[in-house]
């Protein structure tokens, strides 16, 4: 494998120097070009397709954020490592959704900092160790509001319906157990399957598992 051929992107001089000094330290990489804001980094990666772009989460006019998104848009070989002095929810993922390839904060050490644009030049995905429970968090938020949306259309007495169909009750096993007539409870499946898009109740009863029905009564 060659060298992994970067740019650095940062609106402060001394930063780009003092991480051009580190990088070049090592083998396998080589810094082939520098760029202060957005509009420079973009025009200098769409010239010198570099294998990674190491750039600043903050730069003055065009965020980094903004720039990633294009970059990666023009250029979707190129990875991109976001870098931010601090670990803000909003930022890491807005930077996810740009497609960065790797977040991580400047409080890095050195040695971190070279792993990390190793595994993104490999073609890995890197967050910094300091915000990876964030990311789950926000992930398992996510599958939740997902879950709880599937059976929103739902009344309560439809999910304890939906719920004993799906441990397999029979329409006069459900009126008993929930003090209702079979014909109540027969509309009731009626307007479920028709509100979950099913057609019979086999697949309700999937539906409801897939879904982590249970977690919402």
């Amino acid at each position: 494998m060659g060298k992994l051929r970067l740019v650095l992107v940062d609106d402060h001089e001394v930063v780009r120097l003092g991480l051009k000094t580190l990088l070049e330290r090592h083998p396998q990489f080589e810094v082939i070009g520098e760029a202060g804001n957005a509009k420079e980094a973009v025009d200098l990666v769409g010239k010198i397709q570099p294998d990674v772009v190491l750039m600043d989460i903050r730069l003055p006019g065009t965020s980094g954020i903004e720039a990633c998104e294009t970059i990666i848009q023009k250029n979707p070989e190129v990875k991109v490592i976001m870098m931010t002095s601090y670990a803000e929810d909003e930022m890491l993922f807005s930077a996810i959704r740009a497609g960065a390839s790797g977040y991580v904060l400047k409080q890095i050490g050195g040695d971190d900092l070279i792993k990390a644009i190793e595994s993104v030049g490999r073609g890995e995905a890197l967050l910094d160790p300091a915000v990876t429970q964030r990311v789950i968090q926000e992930v398992r938020r996510a599958v939740k509001e997902e879950e709880a949306s599937a059976f929103s259309n739902l009344s309560q007495q439809e999910k304890h319906v939906l719920l004993s169909v799906a441990e397999g009750r029979t329409n006069r096993e459900i009126a008993k157990s929930l003090f209702l007539g079979e014909g109540t409870v027969r509309n009731y499946v009626s307007s479920i399957l028709s509100k979950l898009g099913v057609s019979n109740r086999a697949e309700a009863a999937a539906y409801a598992v897939e879904h982590n029905l249970r977690e919402y009564l």
